[in-house]
């Protein structure tokens, strides 16, 4: 089966690309299940209710996120409404919200899922690797095809969570740092891994954000509001080919994409 993970959704501009770039790479690819990193769906910081609404009206089928879930308030107000809109497993227990779902694909398929947030550079979370050893046990019993989302700062963490679960799932691709790493390769045991999937979003800009503010931020120390950028808006992430009988990956592929003017 073939997986489209698309790379972290910034702001309006990566919505719009989401929006009028997927049914194409579907049909193109065909593709039989999206996934999309959510965290930065709206205006750049969290999710709003109507956003994720309007990341499944576009053909997303499963939302991963990291830190960034909990920018808007309003979240923890409807975090679990949705079983498919995911916060990262290695949360402390009562957390609100999912760390993991199995849900079919188009071709009839189940798919397992798994957010993960790493601790280095970032906060101090339950160990992801215990948590996605636990997850994987839970999620076995119904979807041999299991892709794992590794939100993380440190590419040596995201390598780590790869090689530790090299054979026991289908992918682990990482995400975060917004900048798509040309890394994608097989994994001996068969699990596909790329440390960085990338943004879809605005690519003149400072990973999203307006190159002015972030400059600003950089030159003076001072904090600033951050505000998303608007121009040469891409769509990133990577295609996946799984062998849905033994849950082995037979190809990853990385995918970037423009907008039309």
């Amino acid at each position: 089966m073939k997986i489209l993970f698309i790379g972290d959704i910034v702001g309006k501009p990566g919505r719009h690309a989401v929006r009028e770039l997927v049914p194409e790479i579907i049909s193109q690819y065909g593709i039989d299940f999206v996934i999309g990193n959510c965290e930065n769906a709206a205006a750049g910081f969290g999710v709003t209710r109507d956003v994720v609404e309007e990341l499944y009206d576009s053909h997303i089928q499963v939302l991963t996120s990291g830190n960034h879930i909990w920018d808007k308030k309003e979240i923890t107000e409807f975090a679990e409404d949705y079983e498919t809109l995911l916060r990262p497993a290695n949360y402390p227990a009562g957390t609100p919200g999912w760390g993991s779902v199995v849900m079919a694909g188009s071709s009839g398929i189940h798919v397992g899922v798994i957010n993960l947030m790493g601790r280095v550079f970032m906060a101090p979370l339950d160990c992801p690797f215990r948590t996605a050893e636990k997850e994987i046990d839970k999620l076995r019993k119904r979807a041999k095809v299991i892709i794992v989302d590794i939100h993380a700062e440190a590419t040596s963490e995201k390598e780590a969570i790869g090689w530790f679960l090299d054979g026991r799932v289908s992918a682990v691709v990482g995400t975060h740092t917004h900048v798509q790493t040309a890394d994608e390769r097989i994994l001996p045991e068969g699990t596909a891994y790329i440390t960085d999937v990338g943004m879809t979003g605005p690519f003149n800009s400072i990973i999203g954000i307006r190159k002015d503010l972030i400059l600003e931020r950089f030159l003076i120390q001072v904090p600033n509001r951050f505000v998303v950028a608007k121009d040469d808006v891409r769509l990133q992430g990577v295609i996946l080919d799984i062998d849905e009988k033994s849950g082995k990956a037979r190809d990853i592929r990385r995918l970037t994409m423009n907008v039309a003017a």
